[in-house]
């Protein structure tokens, strides 16, 4: 969740999307879209074919999947998101690009760095500020462990 903004604070979507209970991502827009369509039509005229396509990964999303987000400080959040795509105009997302978003039950404290899976560190120690999938063969299990492990089944 990290705008690809560099005027934005780092961390600053982070902080915001587990203050409010989303996960999301950037791209700006003028005028706040009605529905997914009008938002990926929006999006590609403003940004661009590859980050529409994002967001349409983005919205598409089962709810139900697990997610994780880095924080400033390098801790690791999971969460799963509970809720469709909906645009956020508020002054507030708009402060942080952090306009798509989906409800998410994030856990209450960061995942301690000895249980974040393998496939997880890989990802984030490769950089970007993409919406992306983990695709490491035994991520999904390793991440679904450590919600239920924290939620309990």
């Amino acid at each position: 969740m990290r705008s690809r903004d560099d005027d934005v604070r780092r961390g600053a979507a982070v902080e915001r999307a587990l203050a409010t209970r989303v996960c999301g991502m950037g791209g700006r827009l003028d005028d706040p879209p009605g529905s997914i369509d009008d938002a990926l039509a929006a999006v590609d005229a403003a940004f661009g074919e590859r980050m529409a396509r994002r967001l349409e990964r983005f919205a598409s999303v089962l709810e139900g999947t697990l997610v994780w987000t880095r924080d400033a400080d390098g801790f690791l959040w999971l969460g799963r998101l509970t809720g469709p795509w909906r645009y956020d105009a508020s002054p507030e997302a708009s402060a942080v690009d952090l306009g798509h978003v989906r409800a998410c039950d994030w856990l209450d404290h960061p995942v301690d760095p000895a249980a974040v899976p393998p496939g997880v560190q890989e990802s984030f120690a490769r950089g970007g500020r993409n919406w992306q999938s983990i695709t490491r063969a035994d991520t999904a299990r390793l991440t679904a462990d450590v919600w239920w492990s924290r939620r309990g089944a």
